[in-house]
């Protein structure tokens, strides 16, 4: 879905980026699920990608944990931001999901807001070989993502079986209904939900 990167790219330059209202309001249960990911890890906790990455603001979360963090997305002017944005030693990096560069290194965690949901089929596909090609053993998968209701060619979403289809060697470890509040009308009515997948190791 090209035309909704594009369109993307464009809200961060003008600064219109309303769903960054409700990453503020969802930060609470971020972090919670953040230290659920860390509990059975070591200090630090390994390498993370935050895939959509935006202007960073779990970027820079992930590395205060103590993450090896990455971000990357498409939208240029949302990556020159985020870098600017902090001393947390989160780095960035214009990047497509789609076609993840091979030299990124491998990671121990993904995690993605809100990205899977604005990709058809084929793009799905290419995430999920692209993310699957730089876990290592073990690695785990959070996901919020909108659920495809009959606004989805409007706001996006992803069904269960389409986020399994995409990453077919992962396990669904859970799957939890995303709170509501911060979202406006109409995307306050796609019920959102959390999704954890692992690799097996």
């Amino acid at each position: 879905m090209k035309g909704v990167r594009t369109g993307y790219g464009l809200a961060y330059r003008i600064g219109f980026a309303p769903w960054e209202h409700y990453g503020r309001m969802a930060e609470a249960t971020v972090c919670a699920l953040l230290d659920r990911e860390e509990v059975d890890r070591p200090h630090p906790p390994g390498r993370a990608l935050d895939l959509g990455c935006g202007r960073g603001r779990q970027t820079h979360e992930l590395a205060r944990r103590g993450w090896d963090a990455v971000g990357v997305d498409t939208a240029v002017h949302a990556i020159a931001v985020s870098g600017a944005h902090g001393s947390s030693g989160a780095r960035f990096l214009v990047a497509d999901v789609t076609a993840l560069p091979a030299d990124l290194g491998t990671f121990d965690f993904f995690l993605d807001v809100g990205c899977l949901q604005h990709l058809d089929l084929a793009e799905r596909t290419a995430m999920g070989r692209g993310v699957t090609a730089l876990a290592n053993p073990g690695a785990t998968l959070l996901m919020l993502e909108f659920g495809a209701s009959r606004l989805r060619s409007v706001v996006g979403g992803v069904t269960r079986a389409e986020i399994q289809s995409a990453f077919a060697r992962w396990d669904l470890l859970a799957a939890e209904p995303a709170s509501t509040a911060g979202l406006g009308w109409p995307m306050s009515r796609t019920a959102p939900q959390w999704f954890r997948l692992g690799l097996a190791a």
